[in-house]
């Protein structure tokens, strides 16, 4: 059999489950809600959903969502790196397995589960509450929950195993003998971590961060139990409009929108990280053009 074979069963999922679902969601944006009890229909085609998907209350609700996304991926990275290097480098050997299985053991539970879990931690009368008022730490009941900031709070638990485990992956593969080379040329150990550490783990970086990115700006459920009203996020809007509204159009409408935000956004974010790495890029021709002359 030729070469290709072998990814024939992957290529045929991928178009079973992601190009003809997507394709569906597309050709749906461009109907329209066919009377009260109707869902879609596709005989006259126009771009009337996409201008409702972009009028002043659902604009604000993408701002929302792209805010929540890009706050919640940078501190899953600030929160996972520290974790992640520990792991990969300060702790023993013999148990970072143990580690690992720690950090998957949140996802032994479900989902929507966990989130209640927080939505129970996070109540005016929860035992958090209970106990920063014990302390003195607060004047009155905590007043977290239905907010943006239970929102994020949410997310972070919920995707930071995520942004671990290819930092875990990445700062492992970089062995002890260049760490400690760095050292031996007079490196110290920011300079060893900011300029042999950390390069290096760039691939594991930018795995966590789409990782994390990409389902997050989708995710629905956390902004439902922990935000309420003033933590709408995208994945909402486009739950109702399927399950409550029954407006498939619309609702495939917003899911475009939502699927092209993310792309530009991770392209952006790209876009920018090449530019900081051409500083780089060069110095490194340069030190590599002197010691060859």
């Amino acid at each position: 059999m030729p070469r290709f074979a072998l990814a024939v069963p992957a290529g045929a999922w991928l178009v079973a489950f992601f190009v003809v679902p997507i394709g569906t969601i597309v050709w749906f944006s461009f109907g329209y809600k066919p009377g009260l009890f109707g869902t879609h229909a596709n005989d006259v085609l126009s771009l009337d959903r996409y201008r409702e998907a972009f009028s002043p209350t659902f604009f604000a609700t993408f701002q929302n969502t792209l805010w929540v996304g890009v706050a919640g991926t940078a501190l899953c990275l600030l929160v996972g790196m520290p974790t992640a290097y520990w792991m990969a480098v300060k702790a023993p050997p013999r148990r970072r397995g143990l580690l690992v299985a720690l950090v998957m053991v949140p996802y032994w539970t479900n989902f929507l589960v966990r989130t209640i879990g927080w939505q129970v931690i996070l109540a005016p009368q929860g035992w958090l509450s209970s106990l920063l008022q014990t302390l003195h730490l607060t004047g009155g009941p905590l007043d977290v929950l239905y907010t943006r900031t239970a929102v994020l709070i949410g997310v972070v638990y919920n995707y930071l195993p995520l942004m671990i485990l290819p930092l875990f992956v990445a700062f492992d593969r970089v062995g002890p003998s260049l760490r400690e080379a760095s050292k031996d040329l007079g490196a110290n150990r920011w300079r060893t971590f900011t300029r042999v550490t950390l390069p290096l783990a760039r691939p594991g970086i930018i795995a966590g961060t789409v990782l994390v990115f990409i389902p997050l700006m989708g995710d629905y459920v956390t902004a439902t139990v922990l935000g309420g009203a003033k933590g709408n996020m995208v994945g909402q809007l486009v739950a109702s409009q399927f399950q409550t509204a029954q407006n498939w159009a619309l609702g495939s409408a917003m899911a475009v929108v939502l699927i092209l935000v993310i792309a530009a956004t991770v392209g952006v974010i790209a876009l920018l990280g090449w530019l900081v790495s051409l500083p780089i890029r060069a110095r490194h021709r340069l030190v590599l053009d002197e010691e060859g002359a």
